[in-house]
């Protein structure tokens, strides 16, 4: 095995154990448990009629979720993307795959979205490039990291504070607004913006919205925790180990940042037509209700990371199992709350 693809998979391997510990989650502060949905005691509909059905990217999907972007590209991934590919595809989920990094120098990387594409070939999938190697390539080569997947979009990473702690680390991100515009415009299929657990600012959102990109997903601080993640892995005694105990609390709460960016996209909204991006919503969600309390404040898809990760490891069945338990919360929300659809259920967050 290559030297680089060597080092690759330790990390990748390293990533999967370290999100699965309980010291690299920020339990807790995603700031979801202050939000309230009041009880409606008398909804005026049967159960049996509220519709998870949704609407993003321009087309209908059977629920408003999102497995995010998780792992990808060495030898243990395989089987845990192909479980997930599958009952998202029967399930009407859309998933975003782990990082396509390792396929920008080795080719045959690209063989494990192949046999996953043959195994649920109706699977919506989404891209993902970090933005740091998103810079320096062409947007020849990811186009064909696109066709490869038959990526439904694109989704770019950003990952600033992972990148200063990480051993490995690539925190080269100079140019990557210029570049986000370009590829707007020159890739076949939507670009979305998605943070990786430090969440998304107001001011980071305008200038974002303003290269046309079509959903920001704001990853807020409250879930898997990437600085927690790469100071445990970091040596001892390095800079980035001692680092990483101050920047464990870094970050901007789910709930925060989901107010901040639907307030940064209203004002361009009201102020330029056209500058429309939707808000995707990941970071410390754990459950059905609480999808609905980010669907509340204006999401339009809700991802979650850790809770199917800790599944998936256990089959397709145990898999399914937790995803149909997460839409009938969901619908159970929608109920008593008085909401037919997810968009009867728009600004009922308090």
């Amino acid at each position: 095995m290559h030297e680089l693809d060597s080092q690759f998979e330790g990390r990748k391997r390293d990533h999967i154990a370290f999100a699965l510990k309980r010291e690299n989650e920020a339990f807790g502060r995603s700031g979801i448990d202050q939000i309230r949905l009041d009880h409606e005691a008398l909804p005026d509909l049967n159960f049996s009629n509220v519709s998870l059905r949704s609407r993003s990217l321009g087309e209908v999907t059977a629920t408003p979720f999102l497995v995010s972007s998780m792992t990808a590209g060495h030898s243990s991934s395989l089987e845990m993307n192909r479980t997930m590919a599958v009952v998202c595809a029967k399930r009407g989920w859309w998933m975003g795959v782990g990082s396509q990094r390792r396929e920008l120098h080795d080719f045959t990387a690209r063989e494990e979205w192949r046999e996953i594409r043959k195994t649920a070939p109706s699977a919506v999938l989404l891209g993902n490039l970090g933005i740091a190697q998103v810079i320096e390539t062409d947007a020849e080569v990811i186009k064909a990291l696109i066709e490869n997947l038959e990526a439904k979009a694109m989704i770019i990473h950003l990952n600033a504070l992972q990148e200063c702690l990480q051993p490995e680390g690539t925190p080269q991100f100079a140019g990557g607004l210029t570049k986000i515009a370009q590829l707007v415009k020159q890739l076949p299929v939507p670009v979305i913006i998605k943070e990786t657990g430090c969440g998304i600012s107001a001011s980071t959102a305008r200038r974002l919205v303003e290269t046309g990109v079509s959903a920001i997903d704001v990853g807020g601080f409250g879930g898997t925790h990437w600085g927690r993640i790469e100071g445990a892995r970091a040596p001892a005694e390095s800079v980035q180990r001692e680092a990483a105990s101050t920047f464990a609390d870094w970050g901007i709460p789910t709930v925060e940042s989901v107010r901040q960016v639907s307030s940064a996209c209203s004002e361009l909204i009201a102020n330029r037509t056209g500058m429309v991006s939707e808000i995707w919503a990941s970071g410390g969600i754990r459950s059905g209700l609480d999808a609905a309390k980010m669907l509340a404040l204006g999401a339009t898809k809700v991802g979650f990371a850790k809770p199917i990760l800790e599944v998936a490891i256990q089959g397709e069945a145990a898999l399914d199992h937790r995803m149909e338990v997460i839409e009938y919360e969901l619908k159970t929300a929608l109920f008593c709350t008085g909401s037919r659809d997810v968009d009867s259920l728009r600004g009922k967050a308090k």
